[in-house]
């Protein structure tokens, strides 16, 4: 079971690492060349072959999982078999909501550092080529400047998701059976707090260029783009132990706690999609409160990881020796 998480995440970083590197290929357009037209020039068509590229693996590879993965059929049981009496099929909210009743402590806690974490998260992924384009590069949308910008962060996306699948393969080693799994986890909430706190001076350093160099109209120097590259990059990190650790520890609680894993891993990935819901609605016009921008949201962003990293580290409980060993689930989140 670890090898097959392992080579999961791995050829999910691979996929990742593809996708990305064709987002930075100012050329993609060559490939499908009716794409440019007079009304969609490069830009447009880049975009247009990439919607091109992923319907066709995803068409494809639905065909070939359709026709090639064999699945039994489960029927319900027939109560008269076995002399019982049929029971009644219980909604599926008020199933969920008698499951929740039998929830640990654990497992609320669980749901908490997550919901943060996840709140932490997204709105650096909604805005993160943005904010290149934007607050790095200085280009408006439309520029070239801020289209090199994006190109830069698509690059920066990249070697997040090679960063993310070296970490995946060694979360399985370190964290072997979720054994202090709760540690590394917050210890990466803490790192991602930091991280995210550094898109303000990284911005801050862009700008102090700019205004310095009005005349060269090049975007930041090179320190400022190593920086962040960079940053990009090593959030490939606290990405990969996010969509693992969590998972695994909510494995280990509902098996402890004798409720089902599938219901947990559901639950967690409420708590997962809500916050980003609550980041979709709301950075905007917080963002428009302090004058336009990305930063006010990343702040948010790295406060909300700072808290989730402590919640780990001081509320949420190390599975102890005695419980069931579960290995680490790689599990897909929203």
């Amino acid at each position: 079971m670890r090898n097959a998480n392992a080579a999961f995440s791995f050829f999910t970083s691979v996929g990742s690492v593809l996708g990305y590197a064709a987002g930075s290929y100012p050329r993609l357009h060559n490939l499908f060349p009716f794409t440019l037209t007079t009304a969609c020039d490069a830009y447009c068509a880049n975009l247009k072959s990439c919607f091109l590229i992923s319907i066709t693996l995803l068409l494809t590879l639905t065909v070939m999982a359709l026709f090639a993965v064999r699945e039994t059929p489960i029927s319900k049981p027939d109560p008269s078999v076995n002399g019982e009496k049929e029971t009644n099929v219980v909604p599926f909210f008020g199933e969920l909501f008698s499951a929740l009743k039998d929830f640990p402590k654990a497992m609320w806690i669980l749901l908490l550092v997550t919901c943060l974490g996840s709140l932490a998260w997204f709105a650096f992924l909604l805005y993160d080529t943005d904010w290149m384009g934007r607050e790095v590069y200085g280009g408006a949308v439309g520029e070239k400047l801020y289209d090199t910008g994006v190109h830069a962060g698509s690059l920066g996306l990249m070697l997040s998701s090679a960063a993310a699948g070296v970490t995946s393969l060694a979360v399985v080693f370190l964290a072997r059976d979720v054994r202090g799994g709760n540690w590394i986890w917050g210890g990466s909430n803490i790192f991602l707090a930091g991280c995210f706190a550094m898109t303000v001076w990284i911005t801050k350093a862009a700008e102090s260029f700019r205004r310095r160099e009005v005349a060269s109209g090049g975007g930041p120097n090179a320190g400022v783009k190593a920086a962040a590259i960079t940053l990009f990059a090593v959030l490939g990190i606290p990405q990969a132990i996010f969509l693992t650790i969590p998972f695994a520890l909510a494995a280990t609680y509902s098996t402890t706690a004798g409720i089902g894993q599938g219901l947990s891993m559901g639950v967690l990935n409420i708590a997962v999609v809500i916050p980003q819901l609550f980041v979709s609605l709301t950075s905007g016009p917080w963002d428009q409160l302090f004058g336009g921008g990305n930063l006010p949201s990343f702040v948010v962003g790295a406060i909300a990881a700072g808290i989730s990293g402590i919640f780990a580290l001081t509320l949420l409980p190390s599975p102890r020796p005695g419980d069931a060993p579960v290995k680490i689930v790689v599990a897909a989140s929203h």
